[in-house]
């Protein structure tokens, strides 16, 4: 019965392969988190109004669309959420074992732009240093910013 498979497998290549896969493997969201530093080290963090009110503060965040390269996922999120232009760097975390996303997090570095939120997703954002971080944020999110200063 395996080589029957087998042999089958190898005669559908192409799309019809990939359609199958598609199929009978799970499907995830991918969540793409920016520690955003500005040239003098600080912090971007965001107050996000649909985050629990007792954690709304954390990094630039947002779901990759299909076909993003995940840095891109950052770029297009920091500049929706905030207006504000960013340069992917190295990849710092990757996390799974979540029932239905995989979440993922570069450092950026601020390049330009003018600060200018979306009213809508958030409420506040700010220029933190390290030492000065807000209370109500979220831990994960402390952790990545602790990970990644040197």
């Amino acid at each position: 019965m395996k080589r029957l498979v087998a042999r089958l497998w190898r005669l559908i290549r192409g799309p019809l392969q990939w359609r199958i896969l598609w199929l009978a493997h799970a499907k995830f969201m991918v969540g793409v988190t920016g520690v955003v530093r500005d040239d003098a080290g600080q912090v971007l963090l965001l107050k996000h109004r649909m985050w629990p009110p007792d954690r709304p503060w954390g990094l630039p965040t947002g779901y990759a669309v299909k076909g993003e390269e995940f840095p891109l996922t950052i770029v297009r999120e920091v500049k929706e959420e905030t207006g504000l232009d960013v340069k992917p760097g190295r990849l710092v975390s990757l996390n799974s074992g979540y029932r239905l996303r995989v979440e993922v997090a570069y450092e950026a570095l601020h390049t330009g732009g003018e600060l200018k939120i979306d009213g809508f997703e958030i409420l506040e954002a700010q220029w933190f240093s390290v030492d000065s971080l807000p209370e109500g944020m979220q831990d994960s999110h402390r952790r990545l910013i602790e990970d990644t200063s040197s």
